[in-house]
C-alpha cells in the first residue's frame, strides 16, 4: 500500500509531488482551479494551474466567459514544463477547440497520469464547452485519459444518448473506453436514490462505489473536487483503486463539510485526509450489491485480543488449555474428508474451550459444521457465497491491506477487518509492503470496527500496536516457532488480553 504523505519511516521532508490543473477560473472560488488548487493543497501535494478561462461566476450561475488566448495557454504550459514537472494532470473547463488545440500539443512527452473531467455544464446549467468542441475533446484528448471521468449528463452527450439505468451505465462505460482513455469512473451524483454510485471501469476489471447521497444544496465543485482528488492521489503514489476510493471519500467529506454560502448552490468545502468511516466509499462489484449491504454478526463484548493462526487440530488442543479465546485454522495440507474431519474437530474443541474459532477459507465446510466464523482474503471473497455465510449466522472477518480492500470489506459489514502486513512478514509472499504503526493509527480513526493487526508483530511490539488502536494482535511464527510455545502464549496472554 502507498503510504499516505504524513507516514513512512523516514524524518526526512520530501518535497510535495507537483499536480497540474488545466482548466476555468472561477471568481467564486467554488469550482475550476480554485477547488483544484485547495483539493491539491489538501491532500498533501503541490497545485500549479493553467487557466483556459476566466468565468465571471457566483453560487448563483455564470454571468461571463473570456476563454484564454491559445498562445497563453501555450507560454503558461511551457513555462511549467521548464521548472515544474507534474506526477499528475487534471484537465478540467477547455471552452473551445482552440483550447483544447493547445493543451494537446503539450500532452504527448508527458508520462504522467492524466485525469479528464469533460466539464460541459456548469451546476448552473451554463454551458461551459462551446458544442463543436465536443469532437475534439473525443478524438485529442480523451485518448490520452488516464481516467476520465464525465458525470450521468456528460456522459449522455458524449455518447449521444440517454442512460436510464445500471445496465446503461455499464454499457456506457464499455462505450467510452472505445474513446480512448484507459479507464472511465462515471459519476452518479446526478443521480436519484438513497445512495450515490458510480461505476469504474477499464476493461478488464469494473467496480461501483457506494455512498450515502448528501442533501442537494451545497455542492458546487464537487466534480472539479472530485477529479482533482484523484489526480493527487495518483501523484502520491497510490494505485488506481485506492485513488478512486480516497477521491470519493475526499469528496463524500466536502460536500458534509459544506456550509451556506452566497444566495445558490454554496461551495464544497475542501477538509484534510478524509478519515471518517461515513466518508468512506463501498466497493462492490454490481450495483445491486452496493445498495444491498450485508451484515455480520459482532463478535461480542470481549475484545478479540490475542489471535493466534495455527494450522492444525494439534496445536489447538495445547494452545485453548492456556485460555486462548479467540483463534484461527488456517490448513494447507489436506483436502477432502481429511480436510472436513480436521475442522469438524477444531469447532468441537473450540466449543468446548468457549473459544471463538476462525476458519480461515474453508466457507462451506464452516458452515456444514457449525463454526464460529470465517476468515477470508480478497480473492476468497470474489468467489465465496458470502449471503449464505450471513444466513448461517457466521461471524466474518476480512483481510485488508489498502484502501480499495478497506472499501471492498465496507460493503459486507463483517465482524472484524485484519489490517496488515504492519510489518515485514516471512509467512507468506505479500503484494503489499508493510502498512506501518502510522497506517494502523489512521485506520483506528477512520473505522469503527474490530481490528486485528497482522503481519511480523513481535513480543515488543505489543505495547506500540495496542497504543495505536488495535483490538487485536495476530501472530503465527511468534508462537508456532517459539522454543517453548506454551510459555510463550502464556506471555502473550497475560499482555493482549
Amino acid at each position: 500500500m502507498s503510504q499516505h504523505p504524513a507516514e513512512g519511516g523516514t524524518s526526512k521532508k520530501q518535497p510535495h509531488p507537483i499536480c497540474w490543473t488545466i482548466a476555468g477560473s472561477d471568481s467564486g472560488g467554488g469550482a475550476g482551479i480554485q477547488a483544484d488548487i485547495k483539493t491539491f493543497n489538501a491532500l498533501g501535494t503541490h497545485g500549479c494551474s493553467v487557466i483556459t478561462a476566466l468565468t465571471a461566476q457566483n453560487t448563483a450561475g455564470v454571468s461571463a466567459i473570456s476563454v484564454t488566448d491559445p498562445d497563453m495557454i501555450d507560454a503558461q504550459l511551457r513555462a511549467l514544463k521548464n521548472d515544474l514537472m507534474p506526477r499528475a494532470v487534471k484537465i478540467g473547463m477547455l471552452a473551445d477547440r482552440n483550447t483544447i488545440l493547445a493543451v494537446h500539443r503539450h500532452l504527448g512527452d508527458l508520462d504522467v497520469p492524466v485525469v479528464i473531467d469533460p466539464v460541459m455544464v456548469a451546476t448552473s446549467g451554463d454551458v461551459l464547452l462551446q458544442s463543436d468542441a465536443i469532437q475534439s475533446l473525443r478524438e485529442l484528448l480523451i485518448p490520452r485519459a488516464t481516467v476520465l471521468t464525465p458525470n450521468l449528463p456528460e456522459a449522455e452527450t458524449l455518447l449521444g444518448r440517454t442512460l436510464k439505468n445500471t445496465e446503461d451505465i455499464e454499457s456506457a462505460g464499455r462505450d467510452l473506453l472505445a474513446l480512448g482513455s484507459q479507464s472511465v469512473w462515471i459519476k452518479g451524483g446526478h443521480g436519484s436514490g438513497a445512495t450515490a454510485q458510480d461505476y469504474w471501469t477499464d476493461g478488464t476489471q469494473s467496480l461501483w462505489l457506494t455512498s450515502e447521497r448528501h442533501p442537494q444544496g451545497n455542492n458546487h465543485g464537487s466534480g472539479c473536487t472530485l477529479s482533482s482528488a484523484l489526480a493527487a492521489a495518483l501523484a502520491l503514489g497510490y494505485e488506481i483503486r485506492d485513488a478512486l476510493v480516497i477521491a470519493k471519500a475526499f469528496v463524500g467529506q466536502s460536500i458534509r463539510l459544506a456550509q451556506p454560502l452566497g444566495a445558490g448552490s454554496a461551495p464544497v468545502h475542501q477538509g484534510g485526509w478524509p478519515e471518517f468511516e461515513g466518508d468512506l466509499p463501498w466497493l462492490t462489484a454490481t450495483a445491486e450489491e452496493g445498495n444491498n449491504r450485508l451484515r455480520f454478526p459482532d463478535c461480542g463484548p470481549d475484545r478479540l485480543g490475542f489471535y493466534p493462526i495455527v494450522d492444525s487440530c494439534a496445536w489447538l488442543e495445547r494452545l485453548l488449555p492456556l485460555g486462548v479465546k479467540t483463534c484461527q485454522l488456517r490448513v494447507k495440507a489436506l483436502r477432502g474428508q481429511a480436510l472436513v474431519h480436521e475442522i469438524r474437530r477444531a469447532v468441537q474443541i473450540a466449543r468446548q474451550s468457549s473459544c471463538r474459532l476462525f476458519i480461515n477459507d474453508y466457507w462451506q465446510i464452516a458452515i456444514d459444521e457449525g463454526a464460529y466464523g470465517v476468515h477470508l482474503g480478497q480473492e476468497d471473497l470474489q468467489t465465496a457465497d458470502l449471503a449464505a455465510i450471513a444466513q448461517a449466522g457466521l461471524r466474518l472477518g476480512v483481510s485488508t491491506h489498502c484502501y480499495w480492500e478497506v472499501a471492498r470489506a465496507l460493503a459486507l459489514r463483517p465482524s472484524y477487518m485484519a489490517v496488515g502486513p504492519i510489518f515485514t512478514t516471512q509467512t507468506k509472499d505479500m503484494r503489499f509492503a508493510p502498512q506501518g504503526i502510522e497506517a494502523l493509527r489512521r485506520w483506528r480513526r477512520s473505522l469503527s470496527y474490530p481490528l486485528v493487526a497482522i503481519g511480523g508483530i513481535k513480543k515488543h511490539h505489543i505495547a506500540t500496536l495496542l497504543s495505536a488502536g488495535a483490538d487485536s494482535l495476530a501472530v503465527i511464527t511468534a508462537v508456532t516457532e517459539a522454543e517453548d510455545p506454551e510459555a510463550e502464549t502464556r506471555h502473550w496472554l497475560q499482555r493482549v488480553h
